[in-house]
């Protein structure tokens, strides 16, 4: 057990530090100074002493992996450095938008995961009723509509014709709703096609005929024989869904005028804000691996076969 224990820990930690490595070599890649940005923004000249300096006081002029392992030290030690566009503080700043954004962002993936697995479970019980046919046009919606566009119809139907929620003015539970509601949207297509799938694949299985044989109705032996591999298909899966997540935090954050991250970090990209950018990375880093882990997690519970399975490079 112990060494299960530090086999995943170590993987979890090499697999993070791996992709904040690569995150970091990418944004010295990007086109742009950001002393040069950072000089044109506040009107000043941007002559080579001036800009020799600024590097060496923003740690700019050392070799590139020293200053990541730099980076790296403080960044564990809570120093997630200073913003070069607002001159404060990095971790304050995220710490008091981050809750909006992992809200947002929790709140719509299990949204999604329970209404898409109920949606595939009916669209598996009946093909070609309602539900099906309700799934597969939320999958084709999601790849061919632009969610700022379905955000902002969510907007004017709820909000203003309506009247059901106030998402620019009301509790943070209004202002939330919206949000989650268009994040889930878009995922909750492929979770229920995906779920669909699973329970459909159960009918050709023995043990679904013989829950038949037994007097079961084909949907109760469906839901009592499908639910845990239907699950565990699910959980295999949900990482494309995760990443999703991201994008689709960012869109509703903006749409509907939340104090989230993604402002933040658009204004970081402009400003080439490497310290805002860097610590961004790394919090999405570890957000993708820690569904990883909990899905992993997941599998093994419903079916312990896997356990022995559970392995970073297989989860």
């Amino acid at each position: 057990m112990a060494a299960t224990t530090i086999r995943n820990l170590s993987g979890f930690s090499l697999s993070w530090l791996l992709v904040v490595a690569g995150g970091f070599a990418l944004l010295r890649l990007m086109p742009g100074d950001p002393v040069i940005i950072f000089l044109d923004a506040s009107g000043l000249g941007a002559d080579g002493a001036v800009l020799e300096r600024m590097r060496a006081a923003w740690g700019l002029d050392a070799p590139l992996f020293v200053q990541f392992l730099d980076w790296l030290a403080r960044f564990i030690s809570g120093d997630w450095g200073i913003s070069y566009a607002t001159g404060r503080p990095v971790l304050p700043e995220i710490a008091g938008r981050l809750p909006w954004s992992v809200t947002i962002g929790a709140g719509g993936l299990g949204l999604a995961v329970i209404v898409g697995f109920r949606l595939g479970f009916a669209a598996a019980a009946r093909p070609g009723g309602v539900a099906d046919r309700l799934s597969r046009l939320l999958a084709i919606g999601a790849q061919a509509l632009p969610a700022f566009a379905v955000g902002f119809v969510l907007l004017w139907l709820l909000a203003i014709e309506f009247r059901l929620v106030r998402p620019l003015s009301g509790g943070v539970a209004e202002r939330l709703f919206l949000p989650i509601l268009l994040v889930a949207l878009f995922s909750i297509g492929s979770v229920a096609r995906v779920t669909r799938v699973a329970f459909c694949e159960i009918r050709d299985r023995p043990y679904f005929t013989t829950a038949l044989a037994k007097g079961c109705s084909r949907r109760v032996a469906l839901w009592r024989q499908g639910r845990r591999h239907a699950a565990l298909t699910l959980l295999a899966v949900i990482m494309p869904e995760a990443a999703w997540i991201i994008g689709g935090t960012a869109i509703a954050e903006i749409v509907f005028s939340l104090p989230g991250l993604s402002e933040y970090v658009v204004r970081a990209v402009a400003a080439r804000d490497y310290a805002v950018l860097q610590a961004f990375i790394a919090i999405v880093a570890l957000w993708l691996l820690l569904v990883q882990r909990a899905a992993a997690l997941a599998r093994r519970s419903l079916d312990p076969r896997l356990a022995d399975q559970l392995e970073w490079r297989d989860a």
